[in-house]
Formats: C-alpha cells, sequence, structure tokens
C-alpha cells in the first residue's frame, strides 16, 4: 500500500518514520527529483535493502526512508 502511494510520481508527501537510532522523523519529501544528480550511481540497488531515495525539501538534500518504518504517509 505504502509503496503504490509512493509510486503516484513527482508529488511533495509528508513522512513519518523511525530513524536507525530509535528517534522519530518527520519529513517533507519529493520524489522524482533530478537536479543535483551528478549520474555517477549508487553502489547499492536502495530497494534491494527496502529503501526508498526521496528529496527532503526542507534540508535540500536526498535521504534515503526505510519503507518498513514509516509510520505516517500523506
Amino acid at each position: 500500500m505504502k509503496q503504490q502511494i509512493l509510486a503516484k510520481g513527482n508529488r511533495m508527501f509528508s513522512v513519518t518514520f523511525i530513524k536507525k537510532d530509535g528517534s522519530i522523523r518527520r519529513m517533507v519529501a519529493r520524489l522524482g527529483v533530478r537536479k543535483g544528480v551528478k549520474g555517477v550511481g549508487m553502489s547499492f540497488n536502495p530497494s534491494d535493502k527496502g529503501l526508498m531515495v526521496v528529496f527532503d525539501m526542507h534540508k535540500r538534500e536526498f535521504r534515503m526512508i526505510n519503507l518498513e518504518t514509516i509510520v505516517e504517509l500523506k
């Protein structure tokens, strides 16, 4: 269900999830951002590890969200 909501494209969304250290993180994020991508690529496939790459709209940087620890998605 979460992946279907997130797969809708280039929309901004709010997500609350639990970080690795156990703290709660709220983020306004966006999928499909290409600006700032250098084309080098990653050394692993994030979806193999249950992660999704998003663009954090407040910090203006790319972040990864663990799909298993999402608490709320708007």
